[in-house]
């Protein structure tokens, strides 16, 4: 099959294709059987999910009214359903499209053959013994790094990583891992780059974003070692924040403020609703950043900023959250703001949010900046420059892993991901996929930055 399009990534297209076509098939059915009442439930969920859109994104002087609409259409449907005796339908298409998106995610998935790298003589693991509530400890890394040949050193309160990574490199290590939070990450990155030294990211933090953007099982901790044991190799790009280096992304706005307060680590949801709720009531007087948009338009404001090292996939129900690319060059800017606002300037309803790529990007502010890189806080002196490093971190990953982001081969859109799952089952690899692989494995034309 071309570029590794197995057959279990055409049983998996075949099956959402047909659980799709399933849920479809149960909609219509109760539409015509219990007509019109059929469509009038139909009606009163879409009604409660638009207004939930309208009630969450619109001028604030609409909200209430709009989550109260929401509600009482959404009771409304279920009361429909309920004389209808109709429940029934209602959790089988929620399960069909559940199961149905699952299984895409999985017909996408790449599993991406890297070029061979020579095994390190003296690579050197570091590891937070504390990070992912201690799965250090748990899967015995540094016994398992051990007897890889790897030297493990686990970190202690209060200590220097970035000294101790560069004590190691003075010492002769030519390769260098780091199993804990992105944070920790980002530090011996940043220092494999500048030394020119191979790096392997091992998934041992809470959420791994790095790892799973990478292309690293975040749930084989212990194989992610093979990484250095005939691993494959890829180049990725390093982002910049006033000199500090990140891997995933710097937030300002809500995000950067809440992780500035005590208790968050104990409490996250919590204290992010806190945040935003008191952002919301003083009328985003907190925070005043100013940067300018693609057009060179200056813009003042205290809108949520993201600034990440390539961009961020949203708006796509299939890999949500996520980054296709971690090679393309160039920074994402995503700007979360209120599409009221935006109506009053462009004339129609927007998402909530505006993204776009670039090379460069510069905040200012009348005042230091809260800021969350890579989940950990800080706070930064203006201006807040940001710059994108192209290839300039090399990182091996063991051949068991994806080697290549689980939304690399998601095609954007409803009609285009149909589009792809019907090749897929015919055995052949969508343009999607096929640029994925050849991208993880450098197999692209050469770029002038």
């Amino acid at each position: 099959m071309t570029h590794g399009l197995r057959f279990r990534n055409r049983l998996a297209a075949l099956i959402s294709l047909l659980l799709g076509l399933a849920a479809v098939a149960v909609t219509v059915d109760f539409a015509v059987s219990e007509f019109p009442r059929g469509l009038l439930v139909i009606g009163c969920g879409v009604l409660s999910l638009a207004f939930v859109w309208y009630g969450l994104w619109r001028a604030r002087r609409f909200r209430l009214p709009a989550l109260i609409a929401s509600a009482i259409a959404l009771i409304g449907g279920f009361i429909l359903l309920s004389s209808a005796g109709e429940f029934w339908r209602f959790f089988a298409d929620l399960v069909l499209v559940i199961a149905a998106a699952a299984a895409a995610e999985r017909a996408f998935r790449v599993q991406v053959p890297l070029p061979d790298a020579p095994d390190p003589a003296r690579a050197v693991l570091f590891f937070n013994p504390k990070s992912g509530g201690g799965k250090a400890a748990k899967f015995s890394l540094a016994g398992e790094a051990e007897a890889r040949g790897i030297k493990a050193v686990g970190m202690n309160p209060g200590c220097d990583l970035e000294q101790m990574v560069r004590d190691e490199v003075e010492a002769g290590a030519d390769a260098l891992a780091m199993a804990g939070g992105d944070g920790s990450q980002a530090t011996v990155a940043s220092v494999a780059a500048e030394s020119g030294l191979p790096y392997a990211c091992i998934p041992a933090g809470t959420r791994n974003h790095f790892a799973l953007d990478l292309g690293v099982d975040r749930n084989d901790v212990v194989g992610a070692l093979d990484a250095f044991v005939g691993g494959g190799e890829r180049q990725v790009d390093l982002a910049e924040v006033n000199g500090r280096a990140f891997v995933n992304n710097v937030s300002l706005g809500v995000y950067a403020e809440a992780v500035q307060r005590d208790g968050y680590r104990e409490a996250k949801m919590r204290t992010l609703l806190e945040t935003g709720a008191g952002i919301i009531d003083s009328d985003g007087d907190q925070i005043h950043l100013t940067w300018k948009s693609p057009r060179g338009h200056e813009h003042s404001s205290g809108e949520p900023i993201l600034v990440s090292n390539n961009q961020y996939r949203l708006g796509d129900a299939l890999g949500f959250g996520t980054r296709p690319k971690i090679d393309d060059g160039k920074l994402g800017v995503t700007v979360f703001s209120d599409p009221a606002e935006d109506r009053r300037r462009f004339g129609r309803l927007r998402r909530p949010w505006r993204q776009w790529s670039a090379r460069e990007f510069t905040v200012d502010s009348e005042d230091p900046v809260a800021a969350g890189i890579d989940g950990e806080p800080c706070v930064l002196e203006p201006p807040l420059v940001f710059t994108i490093k192209p290839a300039a971190l090399t990182v091996r990953i063991a051949r068991a892993h994806p080697g290549a982001s689980p939304s690399a081969a998601i095609p954007s859109g409803l009609l285009r991901g149909i589009q792809s799952l019907v090749l897929i089952v015919a055995g052949q690899a969508p343009a999607e996929r096929t640029r994925a692989v050849r991208a993880a494995r450098g197999e692209r034309r050469k770029r002038h930055y």
